[in-house]
This record gives structure tokens, sequence and C-alpha cells, in this order.
């Protein structure tokens, strides 16, 4: 009896019959999943252009200071961007934020504060300019909206891609979605009105 299962185990041994099977059973899911996650990254390279791209082509209309009839001016920028990104981005979970400074030397900058204890951030107490006149310090002084002729506006937008490799997502993203970014800085074109 042990003299055949030790026959038996030998030939199971040499038998290479369902090796090809056991090898891509092996190697299919790694090899799965690195062509999902290619297939990922570039729908979030393509999103990514998309966003520059309509954020450009709002800026384009915005500058004109164009009032179209049956909407606001804002309302327009926001749907040529929704027409742009082609359905990639779900416009209700995107983050549109159109701001306008005085000078490109303003863009970004937050409202001067005093700082008391040294920490090189604005905290509550602390004496600040108001500049925008809004009764509260703010970190990035520009006003809501898409400006008058001849001022300096910026369009940024960011977009939580949801991303479909949860294991590439621990690698790249953050709570299984990829943080994308786009903004342009334009300034309007001068017109009466």
């Amino acid at each position: 009896m042990r003299k055949r299962l030790i026959r038996t185990l030998k030939t199971f041994c040499r038998d290479e019959a369902g090796s090809p099977t056991v090898e891509f059973g092996m190697a299919a899911l790694p090899l799965i999943l690195m062509v999902v996650g290619t297939m990922e990254f570039g729908l979030i390279m393509f999103t990514s252009t998309l966003m520059e791209s309509g954020l450009r082509d709002a800026a384009r209309f915005g500058i004109t200071g164009q009032v179209p009839d049956a909407q606001s001016r804002m309302e327009r920028i926001t749907d040529i961007i929704a027409e742009r990104t082609l359905g990639l981005v779900d416009m209700n979970e995107a983050a549109i934020q159109i701001l306008v400074y005085d000078s490109f030397g303003d863009v970004g900058r937050g409202e001067d504060f005093v700082d008391g204890n040294g920490n090189g951030t604005y905290d509550a107490g602390e004496t600040y300019t108001d500049e925008n006149a809004n009764g509260q310090w703010d970190a990035d002084i520009g006003t809501a909206g898409a400006g008058g002729s001849g001022e300096i506006v910026v369009y940024r937008m960011e977009y939580a891609w949801p991303l479909l490799t949860p294991l590439v997502g621990h690698l790249v993203g953050s709570d299984g979605h990829f943080a994308l970014k786009a903004a342009v800085a334009v300034r309007n074109e001068p017109w009466d009105g």
C-alpha cells in the first residue's frame, strides 16, 4: 500500500498536463489589476485634461463680459465646464471656484495679520486687515464672481475621482478617490457697461 502511494505521488508530481492552467490562475489576478489600473490612470489623465480645457474655454467666455439671454453669466460658465468634461466629472461633486482679484500678485494671497504667537498661521483673535470688508480673516482675498471689465479672474476646479481599483487606491489616492485639480488665471477684456 505504501509503495503504491509513493508511486502515485511520483506520477502526480511528474504530470505537467494542468500546469498552464495553474500558472495562469496565479498570474491572472495581478495581470487583470494591472490592465484595469492602466486604463484607470489613462481615464484620470484624460479627465484632468478635459477639466483644464473646460476651465480654459469657460475663461474665454468669461473674459468677454457677455451675458446670455436665458442664463446668468456664472451659470453659462459652469455649463461650459460641464459640457467640456463630457460627463466624466460629476458636476454635483466638483468644486468650482471663480474669484476676482485686483492684480495677478494678489492671486492666492491671504489678508495681512499680526502673528501674535509667532506660529506663522492666523489664529482666532489675532489682529488682521479686512481687505475685502467681509468681517472675517480670509486665507484668500479673492471675491466670488466672474469679475468686471479689466479685472483679474481665477477659475479653479477640484474633483475627487472615484478609483475603480481599490488596491491601487491605497497607493495613489485617499479614501478611494484621486484628487484632480485645474486652474487658470485671466484678465477680463475691457468692455462698456
